[in-house]
């Protein structure tokens, strides 16, 4: 009994051993098969570039010999040998060509091992092929270079002005002379002369006359001195005086009346500081009360529309002076020849820009025999021909002052604040009585 133990334990025990080298040897064939499915992995210092990847393309193949027996023999690993057909395949064309091709060696590969050894093996997931957008470029046509703009001085040299200086050269780092805008201002203030003109004998058929009309300027102007207002002001209120008179019928009566009105709305458009109406009522002896001044401002505002934008002769004075480069004394003289027209009936409907020309082209040709440079007849507008009349009727009126019971103007300028240039001998001289002359005759 005890041998039969004995002999039945020594089997049972060599049973198991037997087992033991059976699961061993199984697993040592497993192992090449395990090792198989690791993909073999260059070393990193010897990895190639991208571009040659089609050539280090390796796969896993099973042998006819073991894929038909009992599955005891070894496996083999063994290197594909790829055909030219397949390393054109392979070969990077486009950013998703390699990726597409690998992934199909790859899941053939899987495939033939489940097929092999029954492996549930799931085919790993690659990333979807994605397409490299690529960039259309666009032929731009050809774009002609920018035109270029000529400087204002080039311009400003073309034709016609070779001989003309531009005055406004040296204004640029003033901004308060405009040297930018200033010839498009005088273009448009010749524009508002047209627009706002005085007509000839426009107080014809009215009960004030052209004398009633110099009589009124007259005194206007020793207010005007009295008060010590700008000269723009005497200028503009005569100004608004002829339009007032043109637009409307005044008597006798009211005609102090507009004029001293018009000086006060002259003031306020001009003046820092405005006389008051008590002044001008003062003025006139309370001849009006201020009630009726008051009343006669909004009536020349409704009759002028408001607008008081007519340029002055002073202004295309000091322009043609600048272009003349004149000194002081021609400069006053030809402001003196200028205000003595503002009393002429006459002289009203002469434009301010031909007035301040043919004053300063006088004034000139009286002191120093001076020419009228292409400069200024650029900047005037008029040529010495053109205003060859004008200094005529002008030369005339330096004559009549002297005798004329209205002095005012030409007391003012006796003073020494201008320089008494209404006593100088030339305007007694050979040349002013030649011009008067000869407006004489043509009149």
């Amino acid at each position: 009994m005890a041998v039969t133990t004995r002999a039945a334990s020594a089997s049972l025990a060599n049973a198991k051993l037997a087992q033991m080298n059976i699961n061993r040897d199984a697993t040592d064939e497993m192992m090449p098969i395990k090792a198989g499915l690791r993909p073999r992995t260059a070393h990193p210092d010897q990895r190639s570039t991208l571009g040659d990847i089609g050539n280090k393309v390796s796969a896993i193949t099973i042998s006819e010999g073991t894929k038909k027996g009992n599955g005891h023999g070894p496996i083999k690993k063994e290197i594909v040998q790829l055909s030219s057909h397949q390393h054109k395949v392979l070969t990077k064309q486009k950013a998703t060509t390699s990726l597409k091709s690998v992934s199909e060696v790859n899941n053939k590969i899987i495939t033939q091992e489940q097929e092999t050894f029954g492996l549930d093996l799931a085919a790993p997931t690659m990333p979807k092929p994605t397409t490299v957008p690529t960039a259309r470029v666009h032929h731009q046509p050809s774009v002609p270079a920018p035109m270029e703009v000529e400087s204002e001085s080039d311009a400003f040299s073309r034709a016609l002005l070779l001989n003309v200086q531009n005055i406004d050269a040296n204004d640029k780092d003033n901004p308060q002379l405009v040297s930018e805008y200033v010839n498009d201002i005088y273009d448009y203030m010749r524009i508002l002369e047209t627009k706002y003109p005085i007509n000839v004998n426009y107080l014809e058929g009215q009960e004030v006359t052209g004398k009633m009309r110099s009589i009124l300027i007259d005194w206007l102007c020793q207010v005007h001195h009295r008060f010590n207002l700008l000269q723009e002001t005497l200028y503009l209120t005569v100004a608004v005086i002829d339009r007032f008179l043109q637009a409307t019928t005044v008597t006798r009566k009211k005609l102090q009346l507009v004029g001293v009105t018009a000086m006060l709305i002259a003031s306020k458009y001009e003046e820092m500081y405005a006389p008051e109406v008590a002044d001008f009522v003062y003025i006139t002896d309370n001849a009006y009360t201020k009630k009726e001044i008051l009343e006669m401002e909004q009536t020349i505002f409704r009759a002028l529309n408001f607008s008081f934008g007519r340029p002055l002769c002073l202004h295309f004075l000091r322009r043609n002076s600048k272009a003349g480069q004149v000194d002081a004394s021609k400069h006053t003289l030809a402001k003196y020849l200028m205000e003595l027209t503002i009393t002429e009936y006459d002289m009203v409907h002469h434009s301010p820009s031909h007035i301040a020309a043919a004053a300063l082209c006088l004034s000139m040709k009286l002191l120093d025999g001076s020419k009228w440079t292409e400069t200024l007849s650029h900047y005037s507008t008029y040529t010495e021909n053109q205003m060859l009349p004008l200094m005529c009727k002008l030369s005339s009126l330096v004559i009549k002052a002297e005798n004329s019971k209205l002095t005012a103007v030409r007391t003012k300028y006796s003073s020494s604040k201008f320089m008494k240039i209404s006593t100088i001998p030339e305007l007694k001289s050979q040349v002013i009585k030649d011009l008067a002359a000869a407006a004489s005759s043509n009149s």
